[in-house]
């Protein structure tokens, strides 16, 4: 076995990082906010995002990297009134 291979079939644990998602501590190995919004089971729903306050409209979110400490909102549409 070569080096390529032991380092492809090692179990290596995914790095995960501490963020805030809408008020609560969430521990994630997403590295963008798409990834993110896919782990939280948002994928395909409808939803405005904000990472440090800043807007990050749905065509940025793939390139969007998520850091430690990042204060992240995810915001769903209701009906109703």
């Amino acid at each position: 076995m070569n080096a390529t291979t032991t380092a492809a079939t090692t179990n290596t644990p995914a790095i995960t990082i501490e963020v805030t998602v809408n008020g609560e501590p969430y521990a994630t190995a997403a590295a963008t906010l798409a990834t993110l919004i896919g782990e939280l089971d948002f994928a395909g729903v409808r939803v405005a995002t904000a990472v440090n306050g800043d807007f990050v409209p749905a065509g940025a979110r793939e390139k969007t990297p998520i850091e430690p400490g990042d204060k992240i909102e995810i915001v769903s549409a209701r009906q109703g009134g």
